[in-house]
């Protein structure tokens, strides 16, 4: 194999065979492969694109490169969930537990950070203790005790999807649809999934900025996991505002306890709920029931302990990580908020320490934005429409300014 040659066809739209694609990936993997290459290949397939037999060829090279979840002959219903991102999305923090109260097992293996949207480990992460680098054996074990695992993939779960989902960040290569789909589907079978629901989200916060590519995408998607076998259902959501009130790691862990205490935003309690139906055995009414008797809650709790944290500091979580400056962001005139631009905001939050520049910068989990007003407020002028959490007077300033950039109120 000469991967320039590889290289070079791709970059000219040409198709690479089921065997170059597994002889990529396996090079790459072992280390053979560096990384400047596979930039350049996935620069090439972001440009060209892949066919549906390429895409099913990558996806499966990735996912052999390493071991898959099993499970007993006699284990419930296994489901999950994936979101193709957005800015606020901590929907998985409180689908999880939501899922686990209707006897199935959810083993749900998530990401970091990748571009403008927040990573779930990253959110969990901000839990003092909390584990996501569990074995096999006892993510296996933990789920036969409370039905529900969240997970990072380990060294032996896809491990080219971990390195080139980290590759990918920084090389702005994030929103190519095959390399998506690959990622996506290939981590989410190796969990050996009896269903899967994916979130499809599309506008100026997601990868897809217009419902036909978002279509597109979860069709893409759709047809692999059916090809492997798993009950796959798409939903698709717009991402042109925030998903409910807060964007920031710690921030949104706040959020997913209120609406975990049966409270929180109504946008982010709808996404959950549509998304939990298609996986579920329940009908809505059970869900809510769920969530509002503190049911979920207490799942949400038991998994915290059961991976390392200390579920008693849930209880008051956002003194857990105080940003040093907190500032209100006040309404300049009275009127109706018509857009609050998650793409804006994201991007704010990033320059905030909230996401990652590079694979090794470091997350801060202090920093973000909450109390964000949704589109449709009628708001005064001196109203609180969002609220800043920064390391410093100058950092709040600038995401103030960038902020405004964003948000229009007529």
């Amino acid at each position: 194999m000469h991967i320039p040659t590889l290289i070079e066809r791709k970059r000219d739209g040409g198709t690479l065979s089921d065997g170059e694609i597994r002889d990529l990936i396996t090079a790459y993997t072992s280390g053979e492969m560096p990384d400047y290459q596979m930039s350049a290949m996935a620069m090439a397939i972001y440009f060209q694109g892949m066919t549906a037999d390429e895409t099913a060829s990558m996806t499966r090279a990735m996912l052999e490169s390493g071991e898959v979840l099993s499970f007993p002959e006699n284990a419930p219903r296994i489901v999950d969930k994936h979101s193709t991102g957005g800015v606020g999305d901590k929907v998985s923090l409180i689908l999880a537990p939501l899922l686990a109260c209707d006897d199935v097992w959810v083993p749900m293996i998530s990401g970091r950070g990748l571009g403008i949207t927040g990573g779930t480990l990253d959110k969990l992460e901000s839990i003092p203790g909390f584990r996501v680098d569990l074995s096999q054996q006892r993510s296996l074990e933990q789920l036969e005790k409370i039905g529900v695992v969240m997970i990072g993939q380990t060294a032996s779960i896809c491990p080219a999807d971990k390195k080139l989902y980290a590759l990918r960040d920084v090389t702005a290569t994030v929103p190519s649809r095959p390399l998506i789909v690959a990622s996506i589907m290939s981590k989410k079978l190796a969990e050996s999934l009896d269903a899967l629901v994916l979130d499809v989200k599309f506008g100026t916060g997601a990868f897809m900025k217009t419902r036909e590519d978002a279509e597109a995408l979860g069709e893409a998607m759709r047809e692999v996991g059916a090809a492997m076998g798993v009950d796959t259902s798409v939903c698709y959501h717009p991402m042109d505002e925030p998903l409910g009130c807060a964007v920031g790691n710690a921030l949104e862990v706040v959020e997913s306890l209120e609406l975990l205490r049966g409270g929180g935003p109504a946008d982010l309690r709808e996404v959950t709920l549509a998304l939990a139906e298609k996986v579920s055995t329940v009908g809505r009414s059970q869900l809510e029931s769920w969530l509002d008797d503190g049911s979920a809650l207490r799942k949400f709790e038991e998994m915290v302990e059961c991976q390392g944290g200390d579920a008693g500091i849930l209880t008051d979580f956002p003194k857990v990580h105080p940003a040093k400056v907190v500032k209100d962001i006040m309404a300049p005139n009275s009127g109706v908020i018509e857009k609050v631009d998650a793409d804006t905001v994201g991007r704010a939050s990033l320059a905030l320490g909230a996401g990652r520049g590079r694979s090794d910068d470091v997350i801060d989990f202090s920093v973000g934005f909450d109390r964000i007003a949704k589109v449709g407020s009628e708001i005064k002028a001196g109203d609180c429409v969002a609220r800043v959490h920064a390391n410093s007077d100058a950092d709040a300033a600038l995401a103030e300014e960038m902020f405004w950039k964003g948000y229009r109120c007529v």
